[in-house]
Parts: structure tokens; C-alpha cells; sequence
């Protein structure tokens, strides 16, 4: 992984490198926040909103493409959204994709940028890029207020190696000693970050802002409308004739039910054990449908497609792709269940978003989701443990009391939600304070 001490020259400046100096790609971690193309281009300033010069300033740096269908993503763009709406003028600073990875090239635009930043600018990173560029923060830490915005560390991430596990905790150990202040989308998230032997944050340094979510009127869990399937890869109509419902949701004398998952196709999503479990419960009416990006991680998304038909399931799960957010919303009020099998989670907005539709919840105990969904709402599993979550997803699909339950106490929990617009607002606060 190239850093910014590669950029720096004898007495530990940084330098811009020559621009003949090819770039040297490496592969970024898939995670949530991962980009497949370039940042874009704002030849407008990027600003979201423009005020008066007497409006609070913020810089807001984000790698790759702010519009990619994921949470984290999702919660930037309405932060920021919200900001500007409180009378923010934030000026949004696209960073190259290659983050939390970065090229050589990524480093010296992040450099260019930063060192753009009038003297005492307030300029909010997002962990993805700020955990990666210790030693820029180091440069800049004095002359700027940097604030860091942790969706969940670098080096939790899924499938790392232990060294590159080690390199990432170490390189976003020291970036945050720099932040003035560090924004976390969870309380799992401060403790993890503040508690000894793990980040070592002191806990005054941290403030909690977590993801809010749209008052949603709950109709209840009915069946999908299944008559206009998408390909796997999204976009593209398929016929539904070999599927195991009619569109009215009944086969023979009993309804099968409708399982929605909501998560990019990366291996810390579970989707492998998901199907896994499934795969040993055909027996029983149920279809499965997978709403998330295949692109984060093309490689693993076929190995999800081949597992699917080699498991018989062909029938009986689909993967949607990305859906816009009134189409998602769509299948999130038709579902019976939604499951998220995932290995690890910062906070875990589908699921809060499953609360807000009234949906009994099935998941793990993996990071953050002990906290985001309450027991009375879901069943919590181990992470990584297929017979629990077979044994789960049985009693879920065979009880339907249980569900029923389960769906109340969504209902109750959802309530209790924040709004974004409360969630930018508590943001404004903890900025206000740097």
C-alpha cells in the first residue's frame, strides 16, 4: 500500500511527485463504502448548497462516487444534505476510489486537496479515506480542524490478512490521534474506538450520531408482487414462471413466505451462509430476495450465483442488484422477513430500516447489530454459525405467532428511530463544537 511517506522528501515534507510517475493500482478492501469508478468531476466547486460567507463552512472529503447504492454512502449523502439545510455551506471534495487502498496518484490528490484548505478550515473525512492517510493528517492536524467520520474501522473489515489487518489498525490508529473530533455512527462503535486495548480514543474525542431513517407508514408483511422480477444482475425484466408462488403469493393450500435480504454482495454480508442454511430448508414455502450491488465484488457475487444453483435454489432465491429507494421500499413493505447474516456490522442501516417498516428482523451478534435491533424485534444469532442460523430461519418460517411477536416489537422499535433530519442536526451540534 503506498502512504504519504512516500510522498515525503528529506525532512519529512510532503512533495508532489512528478507527474510522469505512473499510477500503481491496488486492490481496494470490499466493504460498503468500496468504488468501482473515478470520483467525479464538480466543476462547480461541489458545493451542495451556497449561503451567505457568514454561513458554518465544511469541507467534506469522500472517496469515489457519493451516489453508490450503499449505507454508508447513503448515510454521507444525507448528512451532508442535511447540513446544508440547516444553513451549512458545505463544499463536497471528491477523493479517488482506490481508498482505503490508495495509489500513489490517490495520495498526491488528497494532498493537493488538503493543503487548498484555508488555515482553519473544518473539514470533515470519511474513515474509508481517513483511516488510510495517517501522514497527511499528521501534516495538516494543526493548520486544519479534521474531523473524522468512522462507519467502522478499516482494519475490521472481512477477509483481510493478519498483516494487512495490522497495517490498517496501525495507519487509523494514528490518523485519529490527529481528528479534533471523531463522528461514529454507533455506540458499539465509541466503545470499540475508547475502550483499553483496542483504538486507545480517549472517549471525549468521540460523539455518536447514528443513521436516521423516513417516518414509514407500516402496512404489515404481505407477499411480493413478483410479476416484474429483475435479472440477477439488476435491471433487466425476467419472466416468473418458474417461480414457486403465483403473483398472489399462494402454492397449493399454504402462502410462501417472502425473505428479504438488503446488502451489497460482499463476503462480510453472509450471503454464502444465508444460502447455505436455506439450502436445507426447501421443504418449507419461502422465497428469498437479494437486493444489493454486485459490483463491489464481482468475483465473490458469481461465486454467490453458482452456489445458488448448485444448491437447487435457483427457483427459490433472486438477486435483484441495486434497486432505487422507491422500489426498495416496495419490497421492504411486501416482505415477511428480512435477514441480515452478516460477519461483521458498524452499525447496520437495513436493518434499522426493517425496524421502520415493522419488520421481525433475523441476524447475528456481529458488532453493532445488538445494539441496532432489539431482541424483541429479532432473533440473534452467532455470526458465522450455520446451525444457528438454519435452526433461526426454521423457527421464523414455521412459527408464524413468533413472527407476529416479532413484528410488534419492530413496530414499537421503528418508532423509537431517529429521523435524518435529527441525525443531521446532533451532526451540526458535534461540528459546531470543533
Amino acid at each position: 500500500m503506498q502512504t504519504a511517506d512516500d510522498l515525503a522528501g528529506e525532512e519529512g515534507q510532503i512533495t508532489h511527485p512528478a507527474r510522469e510517475e505512473k499510477d500503481q493500482p491496488a486492490r481496494a478492501v470490499p466493504n460498503e463504502h468500496e468504488r468501482s469508478s473515478a470520483p467525479p468531476t464538480d466543476e462547480s466547486g461541489g458545493y451542495f448548497h451556497v449561503t451567505g460567507e457568514d454561513q458554518p463552512r465544511l469541507w467534506a472529503l469522500i472517496p469515489g462516487d457519493l451516489d453508490s447504492p450503499t449505507g454508508g454512502y447513503r448515510y454521507d449523502r444525507r448528512i451532508l444534505a442535511g447540513l446544508t439545510d440547516l444553513g451549512w455551506r458545505v463544499k463536497h471534495c471528491p477523493l479517488d476510489a482506490s481508498f482505503p487502498l490508495p495509489t500513489l496518484a490517490a495520495l498526491h490528490q488528497a494532498c493537493q486537496v488538503l493543503a487548498a484548505i484555508p488555515d482553519g478550515g473544518l473539514v470533515l473525512v470519511d474513515g474509508l479515506a481517513y483511516g488510510a492517510m495517517p501522514e497527511l493528517a499528521e501534516v495538516e492536524g494543526q493548520r486544519l480542524r479534521l474531523v473524522a467520520l468512522v462507519h467502522h474501522p478499516l482494519a475490521l473489515e472481512t477477509g483481510l490478512s493478519t498483516e494487512l489487518a495490522a497495517t490498517l489498525r496501525h495507519s487509523e490508529m494514528r490518523a485519529l490521534a490527529q481528528a479534533r473530533l471523531i463522528l461514529v455512527t454507533s455506540p458499539f462503535t465509541a466503545r470499540l474506538l475508547t475502550e483499553a486495548g483496542d483504538w486507545g480514543v480517549a472517549p471525549d474525542r468521540v460523539r455518536v450520531v447514528e443513521p436516521g431513517v423516513e417516518p414509514i407508514p407500516v402496512t404489515g408483511g404481505t407477499v411480493s408482487a413478483r410479476g416484474e422480477q429483475l435479472s440477477p444482475w439488476g435491471g433487466v425484466p425476467a419472466t416468473v414462471s418458474s417461480l414457486p408462488v403465483d403473483i398472489n403469493g399462494v402454492s397449493g393450500a399454504s402462502r410462501s413466505l417472502l425473505l428479504l435480504c438488503v446488502a451489497s454482495l460482499t463476503p462480510r454480508k453472509g450471503h454464502d451462509l444465508l444460502l447455505r442454511a436455506l439450502a436445507g430448508l426447501t421443504a418449507f414455502p419461502w422465497h428469498l430476495d437479494c437486493i444489493g450491488s454486485p459490483d463491489l465484488d464481482p468475483a465473490w457475487a458469481r461465486e454467490l450465483f453458482g452456489w445458488r444453483d448448485a444448491w437447487g435454489l435457483a427457483e427459490r432465491v433472486t438477486f435483484l442488484g441495486s434497486l432505487p429507494a422507491e422500489a426498495l421500499g416496495r419490497h421492504y413493505a411486501a416482505a415477511d422477513l428480512f435477514i441480515l447474516p452478516s460477519r461483521f456490522e458498524g452499525y447496520g442501516m437495513v436493518c434499522a430500516e426493517a425496524l421502520a417498516h415493522g419488520l421481525p428482523i433475523l441476524t447475528t451478534r456481529a458488532g453493532a447489530l445488538v445494539d441496532t435491533v432489539p431482541p424483541e424485534a429479532g432473533l440473534l444469532v452467532p455470526p458465522d454459525d450455520l446451525p444457528a442460523l438454519q435452526q433461526a430461519l426454521r423457527r421464523l418460517i414455521a412459527d408464524e405467532a413468533l413472527r407476529r411477536r416479532l413484528t410488534a416489537g419492530a413496530r414499537s422499535a421503528g418508532l423509537c428511530l431517529p429521523t435524518w433530519q435529527q441525525s443531521a442536526a446532533a451532526f451540526s451540534s458535534a461540528l459546531k463544537g470543533v
